[in-house]
């Protein structure tokens, strides 16, 4: 059985870090792009961040370049969202899910991916 559990968040300030993390369980990383998407109460799910098969292979989304950083550590099955100088505007909801379609990581499309998890809480307040 796949699983995702998504861990990491909290209350922050504008400006600060956070690293959000990603515990799978159920499948091999290297085998499926893993991406990070957030939602923001009344929006719709925005997918900011993925991972291909190589670490190298990674995406952005244009809002979140340069700030966040994504990794996997295949040993801990685990993928990690490391986010520099949030934002209150992206206070949301954190998932993180498998695309069952592409290996590669490309601008995201949440229809592609599944085997969601609960999701981690980021709130980004002074």
């Amino acid at each position: 059985q796949v699983q995702f559990v998504e861990s990491g968040g909290g209350l922050v300030q504008p400006g600060d870090s956070l690293r959000l993390s990603c515990a799978a369980s159920g499948l091999t990383l290297d085998d499926y792009t893993i991406g990070w998407f957030r939602q923001a109460p009344g929006k719709e799910r925005e997918g900011i961040s993925c991972i291909g098969r190589s670490p190298r292979d990674t995406y952005y989304t244009d809002s979140v370049s340069g700030r966040f950083t994504i990794s996997k550590d295949n040993a801990k099955k685990t993928v990690y969202l490391q986010m520099n100088s949030l934002k209150p505007e992206e206070t949301a909801d954190y998932y993180c899910a498998a695309n069952l379609m592409r290996t590669t990581a490309q601008p995201m499309d949440a229809h592609e991916y599944a085997y969601w998890g609960k999701g981690t809480q980021v709130t980004v307040s002074p």
